[in-house]
């Protein structure tokens, strides 16, 4: 048996189980997304009023709108904590294990659930809580901050909570790939820290930023809990539009608007790994 003959077979057992546990779930949902509904049945009619009745809604459109405009704020204020976290971390400590220390220190939250990482913002930020008791006891100010909770606030300040550590630890690795000889030798050439910011380390680390950007993104887009939760209700995303339609039992509908999240996501992902080839970066 040929090397790559052998090669083929030891992937073959993965990709068994990606095909009937990814795949074909995937491959239903696209199909549900074409059927017809009339309120008591379902029928495997193939139709294109459920994505024409999600393109007619404006309500669709806002939901998009919230999603991305989540998605966008939140990935723009995990890359500016990540990249700072990791330059500090690789460039200005210099001692292994104080570097690995701190790194792991950044691991902390993980160490308990998601959902009482999320929850233990309530009593924090609420009317009575401890940031507006001690604002208000300092004499800052003189009611309680209404915007702290159950707002985009809230809701924006839980996803950085939850999931900056997806942007550090990619984009660290990347940072300390890094030859420090190339630094030392473009200040020895004359190049200003902010030069050597814009055109070694950043161009250096874009691998780190793509996996960073694409494991945020993707988190994001895809969670409704958070949303649900920390804006009161008040707020709405794709995929907790997609748990009221089937909460409903409106299936097609909430497929259909699956199949235009994914095609999103999708595109997106896509467009980050034409610009960044990662896969030639993690080989080098």
């Amino acid at each position: 048996m040929t090397p790559n003959r052998m090669s083929q077979l030891s992937v073959l057992p993965f990709t068994t189980i990606l095909t009937v546990f990814t795949g074909l779930p995937l491959l239903m949902v696209v199909l549900l997304s074409f059927w017809t509904f009339d309120g008591l049945e379902y029928r495997p009619e193939f139709t294109l009023a459920n994505f024409a009745a999600v393109f007619s809604s404006p309500v669709t459109w806002k939901i998009f709108g919230n999603t991305l405009r989540y998605a966008a704020i939140t990935w723009a204020i995990t890359l500016v904590l990540g990249f700072a976290v990791s330059f500090y971390l690789v460039f200005h400590v210099r001692n292994l294990k104080l570097q690995i220390g701190l790194f792991l220190l950044c691991t902390i939250p993980f160490w308990t659930s998601t959902v009482i990482r999320m929850i233990s913002w309530i009593p924090f930020l609420g009317r009575e809580g401890l940031f507006n008791t001690g604002l208000m006891q300092l004499g800052l100010i003189d009611q309680p901050l209404e915007f702290l909770l159950f707002s985009d606030f809230a809701v924006i300040l839980t996803y950085v909570n939850l999931f900056t550590l997806f942007m550090i630890v990619p984009i660290f690795n990347a940072m300390a790939k890094i030859d420090k000889n190339v630094i030392e030798a473009a200040l020895d050439a004359g190049a200003t820290g902010f030069q050597i910011l814009r055109t070694i380390i950043i161009p250096l680390s874009r691998t780190g930023i793509a996996l960073g950007t694409i494991f945020v993104v993707t988190l994001v887009m895809g969670d409704f809990f958070v949303v649900r939760v920390m804006s009161g209700g008040q707020s709405s995303t794709v995929v907790s539009a997609m748990k009221n339609n089937i909460d409903q039992m409106y299936y097609p509908q909430a497929a259909a608007m699956a199949v235009l999240l994914i095609a999103v996501v999708l595109g997106m992902v896509a467009t980050i790994l034409r610009v960044v080839d990662v896969r030639a970066e993690l080989a080098k």
